[in-house]
Parts: structure tokens; C-alpha cells; sequence
């Protein structure tokens, strides 16, 4: 059964979305509006995540089921995703400047993990299928600026980003507590920060290459990893990708949290 987190917490980050026509299961589809507000720039405030980030090319994989499939993570794919957003698990920030993902140790996980996700998945530029490209050919590219800002109490861990390939994740950003690594077969591969201050906002770089996988951090000058992997079937995911449940004593409504400001992903 999924609980979903407290939203009074003090740790919730509510949105402000405008017009918006609710859905059976709490999610909400954006309406058009003749007054959607200005930045302080005098450009136009975003009153969804897709106006906020390009998510053309990306699904999204929730934390919760759907009335027809409740012991299934929902997935929601372009079109749907364009208008699409659930409060707390998938949604602006009070600010309009990020995107929240938050998925809570007791909300529905997919088969083949059991952990809990607010997550993009990669999909091809249209929308249409799967992305799944090789590391030797092309260069493939995503860069995330982010801020983890909560963990769960009992076992405080979550992955903000990965590379993953047909069969298994081949490369994640990781913070348990307060280390922030990227993490490669099980392995420590390198260090981004040993004392990383939650809502600390940072830059990091996956780039997939001639069968090198490099992660920038911060400077993006020199990669900080550099690991040789021919890897097919390959694809970027970000948001939150919560590394606990109650199994591992936390409560359902533990979660992890991460908040999006910019995503940009690069095929050449």
C-alpha cells in the first residue's frame, strides 16, 4: 500500500501552479492562462515542470500506481507530460525555479527494484520510444544542475542521476548522508564532496563517448571520473531514486528529494 508524505511537513516544498484541472488520482493537467505571471526578469513563470525544463524527450516514473494498476509505479509519457504534475512527488517549486522530485520509502517501486523513484527516463527526441544508444558511437551528454534536499531518516541514501544500460545502472550520482560520489558496479569511482550541506545547488556532467564514460563536477573543465565501458542499450536518468524502504526501518512516509533547475541532454 502506498502512503503518501506528509505535505505539512516542513521539509514539503509546495508549488503554485495556477489553473489546472484535477485528475482521479490527485495529479493535475495545466489549462492555458492569459495571466501566468512574470519573472523578475520580465520573462514568463513556468506553471508546470515542462514549461520549467525540456522534458520532450523524457517519461516520468512515480512513486504511486494508478487507478487501474495501484501496485504499479505510474509512468507518464509525452503528451501527458507536458501538462503534467502531482504535488509533492513531481512539481515546481514554490519559486517556479526548480523541479521537485520526491519519492517516499513506502510508495510503489517497479519489478525489478525495491526502492522507491520520482524519476526521467530517457526516451528517443520525439517521445516516441525508448532511447538506447552505445557509448562507442556518438558522443551523448546530460548535464544536471540540482539540489538534494532530503533523505530519508533510517537509511539516508538516494541516486541523482545515472547512466544506465539494457541491463544494469552503469554509472549514478550518490549522496549517503553527507558523501556525494559517483558510484560505478557497487564501487566508489570518485568524490564529489565529503561534507555536501543539503539544498546545496551543484552542476554535474555525464558524457558517454568512444567508449569512455566521463563525469564533470562543479568545473567542468577536467572530468573527475573517466571510466572505460563499451556499454549498449544505454539511456540517462535524473530526479530522485530513493535508497530505502521499510525494510530498512524507515517509515512510508520517509523520502528523498531532489530539486531540478536546469537539465540539458546533448546526443552528437
Amino acid at each position: 500500500m502506498t502512503t503518501t508524505p506528509d505535505e505539512s511537513s516542513e521539509n514539503s516544498i509546495g508549488t503554485d501552479t495556477g489553473i489546472a484541472t484535477s485528475e482521479p488520482d490527485g495529479s493535475t493537467t495545466q489549462a492555458d492562462s492569459t495571466d501566468s505571471g512574470t519573472t523578475t526578469d520580465g520573462g514568463p513563470v513556468a506553471t508546470v515542470p515542462a514549461e520549467l525544463l525540456d522534458l520532450s524527450a523524457w517519461k516520468l516514473t512515480l512513486p504511486v500506481g494508478s487507478r487501474r494498476a495501484p501496485d504499479e509505479p505510474r509512468e507518464v509519457l509525452q503528451p501527458e507530460l507536458a501538462s503534467f504534475t502531482l504535488d509533492p512527488f513531481f512539481a515546481l517549486t514554490d519559486t517556479a525555479d526548480g523541479v521537485v522530485f520526491q519519492a517516499n520509502a513506502g510508495g510503489v517501486t517497479t519489478d525489478n527494484s525495491g526502492y522507491p523513484r520520482s524519476e526521467l527516463r530517457e526516451m528517443l527526441p520525439d517521445g516516441s520510444d525508448e532511447a538506447a544508444w552505445t557509448t562507442t558511437a556518438g558522443t551523448h551528454t546530460l548535464t544536471i544542475t540540482q539540489a538534494i534536499t532530503h533523505l530519508p531518516i533510517e537509511k539516508p541514501h538516494v541516486v541523482a542521476g545515472q547512466i544506465h544500460d539494457a541491463d544494469d545502472d552503469v554509472v549514478m550520482i550518490r549522496l549517503e548522508g553527507e558523501r556525494l560520489f559517483v558510484e560505478g558496479d557497487g564501487d566508489e569511482l570518485g568524490l564529489l564532496d565529503d561534507a555536501y550541506v543539503l539544498g546545496t545547488v551543484f552542476t554535474v556532467q555525464m558524457s558517454a563517448h568512444d567508449g569512455i564514460i566521463d563525469v564533470y563536477y562543479e568545473d567542468l573543465g577536467d572530468p573527475l571520473v573517466s571510466l572505460a565501458r563499451a556499454a549498449e542499450g544505454c539511456y540517462f536518468k535524473a530526479g530522485v531514486y530513493t535508497q530505502s524502504n521499510e525494510e530498512q526501518g524507515d517509515t512510508p512516509d520517509a523520502y528523498g528529494e531532489v530539486v531540478i533547475h536546469e537539465l540539458v541532454l546533448e546526443h552528437g
